[in-house]
């Protein structure tokens, strides 16, 4: 079903507030997941909601705080987060490295001890159209098997890259695996199969079953390349914020334990460099309109398809599992 997007902002909005988040953190969090919605990504969507609700209620997540930020360096900000809304407390982050920036023209933040943040493409669309250049990288439970492995023993581990540009910033983002956990869960709520090559169920074969990966583990994306490139972000994170490495992390995807991952974000100023964003934009387009190995699928830039989906949805509504709807709104009338 298709659900106008103002309904469910004000959905989840509402449902938040109920819980004590004060308006402006409700409609961050919220928008956070619509945003996800939009761009098509529901399995960092609404989906997830109902579980962050339950964390509120039994007192894993903390609606009120923005964290504790204290500068160990210059430019190096570390972030108690307080269990406190992972949109809410990273945002509070990247507005501290802005006014920092003037100084150093580089600077960090390691996060940690706060809840799920999301899809990072968000906080690197935000930090990219005011101008600067964002990393940003984050861990979670163990969910991954590495290379030559079946046993989960890594986060998905996502990184995210926004690179401003003379018209719409450059936008990627990633997990290290194949897929997320969350889109596993999407598929599963959909009752729909995920493909093969995916992941491993508990015995370590491949599976069809989403249900089964729950007690399995996800593959790496690009074999031992996407091993390594999650390894070391797995590393870094733990190193700088001093959260937990992946078999000991627990609170994105339960209800039952604090949050232990980390976070880590790097915000650049590009005017300390020689490049021109006019360039960028050039190169860009000059990608676009490159020769297709399908004169149908012309070539597109990261973010290009996400821009379109969220116009689309904008336009339309946001299609959400009829289940996952109706059991919002009995959360709301609840």
């Amino acid at each position: 079903m298709r659900v106008p997007f103002d309904r469910l902002q004000a959905l989840a909005s509402g449902l938040l507030e109920s819980r004590g988040a004060p308006e402006q953190a409700a409609r961050l969090q919220a928008d956070l997941l619509l945003e996800a919605e939009l761009r098509g990504l529901p399995s960092h969507g609404l989906q997830r909601l109902p579980l962050l609700l339950s964390r509120l209620d039994k007192g894993l997540a903390d609606a009120r705080t923005c964290g504790t930020a204290t500068w160990q360096r210059r430019a190096f900000l570390s972030v108690d987060g307080e269990r406190g809304l992972g949109p809410v407390v990273i945002m509070g982050a990247i507005r501290a490295l802005q006014v920092r920036l003037n100084e150093t023209g580089v600077a960090l933040a390691a996060i940690r001890n706060t809840n799920h943040i999301g899809m990072l493409a968000y906080y690197a669309e935000v930090a990219a159209r005011s101008g600067l250049i964002a990393i940003i990288m984050s861990t979670s439970e163990a969910l991954v098997h590495p290379f030559g492995g079946t046993e989960a023993m890594l986060g998905t581990n996502p990184i995210a890259i926004g690179i401003p540009t003379a018209h719409d910033p450059f936008v990627l983002d990633l997990a290290t695996s194949v897929v997320s956990m969350g889109k596993i869960n999407n598929h599963a709520m959909r009752g729909i199969p995920i493909p093969e090559g995916w992941a491993v169920d508990a015995h370590g074969r491949r599976t069809a079953d989403p249900h089964a990966v729950r007690s399995g583990a996800i593959a790496p994306f690009g074999g031992a390349k996407g091993y390594g490139i999650g390894l070391a972000i797995e590393l870094l994170v733990s190193t700088l914020a001093g959260s937990d490495l992946a078999p000991e992390v627990r609170g994105t995807l339960d209800d039952g334990h604090f949050a232990n991952k980390g976070d880590l974000i790097v915000l650049i100023d590009p005017a300390a460099g020689a490049g021109s964003a006019h360039a960028l934009s050039a190169y860009l387009d000059r990608l676009r309109h490159s020769r297709p190995a399908d004169p149908a699928c012309p070539v597109a830039v990261p973010g290009d398809g996400a821009r379109a989906r969220r116009a689309a949805s904008l336009s339309t509504g946001i299609e959400l599992p009829q289940q996952l709807f109706e059991n919002l709104v009995a959360l709301e009338a609840a």
